[in-house]
């Protein structure tokens, strides 16, 4: 069994008999890998006969639901195996549809465990979600490894934002999970409610869905308005939870015990040397039902081999989810990325909220910034941004509550180039 206290050659020879278990069965019964690694000879000998194995991408996945009937060939078992159905927010393409067995399902509860573990969250704590409870698998998860940790779970569904805030405090909840947006949002309404959020039982927020939670700026405008400490959980619904905070607060640690981690040039799909930023390609060890072998994730790391000073030994990635690959876009040569805007966005407390959006003037495309402020920042935020970024970005002031606010994961991109 693979703990934080196994050696690094301990880790390593228990990922690869897992891996090997891995490449084993879906080689022998799920129909989707048969074909991609039809040409592999197993066992591996070592975890670096990885590198060798084919990539799976999304739209592989998306095809293949689309050829393969309504689940696809990726499922392991008959239909009648799996308990649990999810799709995909859809946000970067067609939705994917996803099953998970009991077994799987259980392997999802562990490693939510070890985001509660590593956010100090015990028995004793009082956890509200505040989401949707609809096919995106959200905070799912959370909410049954939260009963699993004997924490008191409050449900927050089908609330409205004010109902939810009230909830919360007459229930003295002691834990938040929602994403960084909503969290934003809640402070907002909370202000207008003259809800005291600095002097609630809330004294821990766990957020996932966006890069922000991981975003120093945005972390710290959290932080000041709920007197609470923000950690963060990095997953996606096809491949599962596979990354969490710590005290430290300054990245993401890969739960390696299930997840086998690497960082390509995604022009090369080489590795990347140590110090520079690579795309993560994630291979999970334990949901049998719908394996992902060598899946490009598109989140955007640091490539690291620095160790996290909270004593966990698992790979580290500083800052945590820099970006998505297929985020980025190049304006006059600039490569930008949504969340890099964010950061030096949320520098500001007098922002309210804020959107992204490209554009096209004389046929070339450019960038500008809306805010919701009631102080004159513009001039001051400009020249910031260019400063940081290398660009001069418009800044544009909008009227107070014109941009939409978000329960789920955000939408502040709006894209209107006329050549996208």
């Amino acid at each position: 069994m693979i703990t934080q206290s196994s050696s690094p050659n301990k880790l390593h020879q228990d990922q690869l008999a897992r891996l090997n278990d891995l490449l084993a069965f879906t080689k022998g019964q799920n129909a989707f890998y048969q074909k991609k690694l039809e040409q592999v000879q197993l066992p591996l000998s070592s975890l670096e006969q990885l590198q060798g194995l084919p990539l799976t991408l999304k739209q592989e996945l998306v095809e293949d639901q689309k050829n393969n009937g309504m689940y696809g060939s990726n499922h392991s078992y008959p239909v009648e195996d799996y308990i649990r159905y999810h799709q995909t927010s859809g946000t970067s393409g067609s939705p994917l549809k996803v099953l998970d067995t009991a077994e799987s399902w259980s392997w999802w509860e562990d490693c939510w465990l070890e985001v509660y573990r590593s956010s100090g969250v015990t028995k004793a704590d009082r956890v509200f979600l505040a989401f949707s409870f609809g096919p995106f698998i959200g905070f799912w998860a959370a909410f049954e490894a939260a009963k699993r940790n004997q924490s008191l779970v409050i449900t927050g569904g089908s609330q409205s934002t004010k109902e939810r805030l009230y909830c919360m405090m007459e229930n003295e909840a002691t834990v938040l999970l929602c994403t960084p947006s909503y969290a934003l949002h809640l402070a907002e309404v909370a202000e207008e409610l003259e809800v005291d959020l600095q002097n609630s039982t809330i004294t821990k927020i766990i957020t996932a869905g966006e890069p922000g939670g991981s975003v120093p700026s945005t972390r710290k405008r959290i932080e000041t308005l709920w007197g609470a400490k923000l950690f963060d959980h990095v997953g996606m619904t096809e491949m599962g939870a596979y990354g969490y905070s710590c005290s430290e607060q300054n990245g993401i640690h890969v739960n390696e015990a299930e997840f086998i981690a690497e960082v390509l040039d995604p022009e090369t799909l080489e590795p990347v040397a140590v110090g520079e930023k690579g795309e993560l390609v994630l291979t999970n060890l334990g949901r049998y039902g719908y394996p992902l072998i060598r899946y490009r994730t598109a989140d955007v790391v640091l490539n690291s081999e620095e160790v996290c000073a909270c004593g966990n030994p698992f790979k580290f990635f500083p800052g945590g989810v820099l970006g998505r690959a297929d985020d980025m876009v190049v304006i006059r040569g600039i490569n930008i990325y949504p969340s890099s805007i964010e950061a030096i966005v949320r520098e500001f407390a007098e922002v309210k909220e804020f959107r992204i959006v490209y554009y096209t003037e004389n046929g070339m495309d450019q960038i500008k910034v809306q805010i919701e402020s009631d102080s004159n920042i513009i001039a001051e935020l400009a020249a910031l941004l260019r400063d940081r970024v290398g660009l001069r970005i418009a800044v544009e002031n909008v009227a107070s509550g014109s941009l939409p606010r978000f329960t789920m994961k955000s939408k502040r991109v709006l894209d209107e180039r006329v050549n996208r």
